[in-house]
């Protein structure tokens, strides 16, 4: 069954936490169980060299009493795809040991038979977010800041070298690194690829070798537990905060998800989200709760003195989405498969 997402307003009550599509659990091969890919997670145990450095305990920690102390907000966990009995495929999902085993077998696809391996939400949209946030990216350059309206306009070649090299970008659950190299094709050339997933980063860096794509750095980290040192002016997220919200401590980790990303984007820059569970209203709004518990944080005596001139100014704000993807109607609503939403970095 394909999936759909609906803004808030038309969504049936059925419909407010939506799975992803079917054939993007399956991925054209048998789903594996939980001990199977358990057991895989564990003959690929080689600890990343950028590990956390906080505990999980107390990154845990932190993130809860956030959730708790937002109790005038509307929490995260109301947009993300956890249910109290989650489906157990869906689930899958959100757990690490699913991706190491799922790469295991990309990377011995590769090795095998050159298989690039799977392409997540499609060729389709992917040439869609490519040629997208190229011309968002080239616009912003300019100056010319979309007022919540209208698509970017398309340049010149020579406009795009021109703009599209000062901008340094990270894509975070980069998986196999083909956006990385999409992205490199239309200009860009500062280029790093994070995943959590010892295996995915291998494939990546793999295909780029053969691609010949020796710009694109490829680095194994978790987002929610980031060593990276640096920041960047265009964050990509295709799907990452999707498995994060399938994850059993969703809620918590989408927390722990928008304090590092806020960290690592730099101001004036621009974080593009691609996501099949979530409308780009909900989106919207899990960013609004974000920036309104920052602002709570800041606001508190202890906090005050460090962070004196960021008061009352927000981490984030909406910038634009993609209008283009195609729809069609269900139950009288008008529903599409993705959505892509950008925001700006304050």
């Amino acid at each position: 069954m394909a999936g759909m997402i609906f803004s808030p307003e038309e969504s049936p009550e059925a419909n407010q936490h939506l799975q992803l599509p079917q054939q993007q659990l399956q991925t054209g091969r048998e789903v594996a169980s939980d001990d199977d890919r358990s057991v895989a997670a564990d003959s690929w145990s080689i600890k990343s060299d950028y590990g956390s450095t906080l505990d999980d305990e107390q990154r845990h920690a932190d993130a809860a009493e956030a959730l708790s102390s937002a109790a005038n907000f509307r929490p995260a966990s109301d947009y993300s795809s956890d249910k109290d009995e989650p489906d157990a495929e869906t689930s899958m999902l959100g757990l690490q040991s699913y991706w190491d085993a799922a790469y295991l077998d990309e990377l011995a696809n590769f090795r095998e038979h050159g298989h690039a391996g799977e392409i997540w939400f499609g060729t389709d949209v992917m040439d869609t977010v490519i040629s997208w946030t190229k011309s968002l990216c080239t616009d912003v350059s300019q100056g010319h800041i979309p007022n919540h309206g209208g698509e970017p306009k398309p340049q010149s070649v020579e406009q795009d070298e021109k703009y599209l090299s000062c901008w340094s970008v990270l894509d975070i659950g980069t998986g196999n690194g083909l956006l990385l190299q999409e992205l490199s094709k239309q200009g860009f050339t500062d280029l790093t690829g994070t995943d959590y997933s010892e295996g995915a980063i291998d494939l990546a860096q793999s295909l780029a070798d053969r691609d010949g794509f020796s710009n694109i750095k490829f680095l194994v980290d978790d987002i929610l537990e980031t060593k990276l040192d640096r920041q960047f002016q265009l964050v990509m997220d295709k799907g990452t905060l999707d498995a994060i919200g399938l994850h059993p401590d969703g809620p918590i980790k989408r927390i722990m998800y928008w304090d590092s990303v806020s960290k690592l984007l730099a101001p004036g820059g621009i974080l593009v989200i691609t996501s099949c569970n979530h409308t780009k209203d909900e989106l919207v709004q899990e960013v609004e709760n974000f920036n309104q518990r920052n602002i709570a944080i800041s606001q508190e005596p202890s906090a005050m003195k460090d962070q004196e001139t960021h008061r009352d100014h927000p981490p984030f704000r909406y910038l634009n989405h993609v209008r283009t993807y195609p729809t069609f109607m269900f139950g009288g609503s008008v529903g599409s498969r993705v959505a892509t939403v950008a925001f700006l970095r304050n």
